[in-house]
């Protein structure tokens, strides 16, 4: 076996290099990769370099965590996967040592080991890669890879939605439809949720938000968002009860106060890059706001719902890249013409 990764040697430049085939400990498997999804913090990572970056200037960094392929080894003590099987993985591991973690909320760990973070900055563009069995998933039947992969990002909005308590009956509207914006309304849909409305700028999102299930869509770059909500035909006075903000925009997180209810709730999804000045006169009559991090004990249920069809991930892939052409889907997620063009993206490493 040979074995190699692509390396982001700089801003806006990944290098795919050999490297050697990493030996499974005994309680990990060793991942054959065959498809990894375009994460939004990948493609961030790719323009500008890492959110966190690394302490070593040396430091290697690979970028992927949302991956799925085929068990090509074992260490001596797993159990639970032989070769062959079909695996996908979650890909943060806590340390299992925290308040946190004791308390059942590992995904807020200090101390979680994340792909393509720090602090080993290990990807998911590799074409072998260990992992532990702990945090390792059977495929089931009738689920592709390629549909696996992307299990990473629909937990993220299976987490929002659920933290948001979204159910029959409630009010949504969902500010940003990219892959978690999109992701949320299929979580939200499959909480039971009809009231759904999804607010984006690209037609192309909003087309498939309704494909998807949304009750209704609005183009904010067309219609004043606010002043359609907040009409009579629609909520009036009275507001939306459940926001979420998934686009990590300034302008989205201050529209979602001018949208809640009293008494409603606001999800920050999104990852706020700068600080948000927020009218808290607005909002002063109990309403909630709550991030939500990556997902907690998420993974089967969003693994069930791939698989059973409440959630539609397949129809979300847009753009498919071959692994040696690495460098130019990167190009294509920044490129302000191609990007608009672009849902979700993967990279298929190996059939």
């Amino acid at each position: 076996m040979k074995n190699s990764e692509a390396i982001l040697v700089t801003p806006k430049h990944f290098e795919i290099q050999e490297c050697p085939v990493p030996e499974p400990k005994e309680n990990e498997i060793l991942l054959k990769v065959e498809y990894v999804g375009m994460c939004g913090s990948d493609i961030h990572g790719f323009e500008f370099g890492p959110f966190i970056p690394p302490k070593d200037p040396n430091q290697k960094i690979g970028l992927g965590h949302e991956v799925a392929g085929e068990v090509a080894a074992i260490g001596s003590k797993v159990t639970k996967f032989k070769v062959g099987d079909k695996v996908l993985i979650e890909p943060g591991v806590p340390d299992n040592t925290c308040d946190y973690c004791k308390t059942g909320r590992y995904n807020i760990c200090p101390g979680v080991d994340f792909m393509a973070t720090q602090p080993n900055y290990k990807g998911a563009l590799t074409q072998y890669m260990t992992h532990p069995e702990e945090w390792t998933y059977h495929i089931p039947e009738g689920m592709t890879t390629m549909e696996a992969a992307l299990v990473e990002p629909a937990a993220v909005g299976m987490h929002a939605a659920i933290l948001g308590e979204a159910r029959l009956g409630k009010s949504i509207v969902i500010l940003g439809a990219g892959t978690i914006g999109l992701m949320v309304l299929q979580a939200c849909l499959s909480l039971g949720a009809t009231d759904i409305t999804v607010v984006d700028v690209i037609e192309k999102r909003l087309d498939l938000a309704e494909k998807l299930g949304a009750k209704r869509v609005i183009n904010g770059k067309e219609q004043d968002t606010v002043a359609y909500l907040r009409s009579e035909e629609l909520y009036g006075d009275h507001g939306v009860e459940l926001v979420f903000e998934c686009g990590g925009s300034v302008f989205l997180a201050q529209q979602a106060v001018q949208i809640v209810a009293r008494g409603g709730r606001i999800m920050m999804v999104g990852t706020q890059s700068k600080p948000v000045p927020i009218d808290f006169l607005k909002i002063n009559r109990e309403v909630t706001i709550q991030t939500s991090f990556r997902y907690c004990n998420n993974f089967p249920q969003t693994i069930e719902a791939i698989a059973t069809g409440k959630f539609n991930v397949k129809d979300m892939v847009t753009n498919i890249y071959d692994y040696k052409d690495v460098q130019q889907a990167f190009e294509d997620a920044i490129d302000p013409v191609k990007k608009t063009e672009m849902i979700k993206g993967v990279v298929k490493v190996s059939d």
